[in-house]
């Protein structure tokens, strides 16, 4: 018998991860037993401060690190969307499960989508990424950060404010799709990178572990999220800026869109890139690069300049 101890965060959406994560490894190993380490970050525990204004990486991941690399946990699970792309040494993002809907959700108090709700409506995200795409399109909503799991998020409905704006795939992962009014297209709002996509985190060293781990891999996933991430880390992003990056296949063909935005919306830099998904990770570097040379490195530099 194998017994594996799984990191994660104590959200119902987190433990709901873990324990897909956790039955996939028995479904497909019947000698493998498995338990939750439950851990609460820092990122949990600041509920009432934008994640923009929190600042620093890993506010979701580095207690998580530190149970893997001290022995607690064997594995951790993450959103990836979540997860720095520099990890602590000695352990890798060891694999991707099939992703989810990338896509971003809205529940209204019209029960309609975005462009059924008032001009100077009260929109509930305190994500810099959906707040400048959206000023862009809707210059006279107002944005409320909201901070919490999906439903502390979704009782703000209807009293502190006229929408709120959640991921797709955790609201499909709880069994809650029915109370979204609209499934946004990402022409509409671009996702983060690797919205909707599982990473599995592992000790180097542990053979065993990584063997049975391996098993859980979606390729598709995998090349897509390669992808986002290397546009990522070229940027070297984090929470503090909006950045989204979008990746599609088509059999061989890789295609990804990445932009870098001001945050009020008064200027986008949104490029697209296509290849073979063999070279996933040099297709997002590169449209890093015409990203940066078409305005984001200012953007970015003004960003960075007023954060720290």
């Amino acid at each position: 018998m194998t017994h594996i101890r799984i990191a994660t965060r104590r959200s119902p959406l987190a433990l709901w991860q873990a324990e897909h994560v956790a039955a996939e490894l028995s479904r497909l190993n019947p000698d493998v037993t498995t338990e939750l380490v439950k851990i609460v970050t820092k990122g949990d525990k600041i509920l009432d401060v934008p994640l923009a204004k929190v600042g620093g990486k890993g506010l979701f991941t580095k207690e998580i690190d530190e149970a893997l690399l001290d022995g607690r946990a064997d594995i951790a699970v993450h959103s990836m969307k979540d997860v720095p792309t520099v990890l602590p040494a000695g352990t890798s993002i060891r694999a991707h499960p099939r992703r989810e809907d990338p896509r971003d959700a809205v529940a209204t108090i019209t029960g309609g989508g975005l462009d059924t709700l008032p001009k100077n409506a009260r929109i509930g995200t305190s994500s810099l990424r959906r707040i400048s795409q959206l000023k862009d399109k809707h210059p006279g909503f107002e944005f409320v950060s909201i901070r919490g799991n999906i439903q502390t998020r979704l009782s703000k409905l209807g009293t502190e404010v006229d929408a709120v704006i959640l991921a797709a795939a955790g609201v499909r992962r709880m069994g809650m799709a029915d109370k979204m009014h609209e499934f946004i297209p990402t022409d509409t709002l671009l996702p983060a990178v690797a919205q909707g996509t599982l990473g599995i985190q592992t000790r180097d060293a542990d053979d065993d572990i990584n063997a049975l781990v391996n098993q859980l891999n979606d390729q598709d996933t995998v090349d897509r999220t390669k992808a986002e991430r290397a546009f990522l880390a070229r940027l070297e992003g984090g929470c503090q800026v909006p950045i989204a990056a979008f990746a599609t296949l088509d059999g061989e063909d890789l295609s990804l869109e990445g932009l870098v935005s001001e945050v009020d919306g008064s200027l986008t830099i949104r490029r697209s890139i296509s290849g073979s998904r063999g070279e996933a990770a040099s297709l997002g570097v590169n449209l890093a690069d015409e990203v940066l040379d078409r305005g984001g490195r200012e953007i970015l530099a003004r960003l960075y300049a007023e954060t720290r």
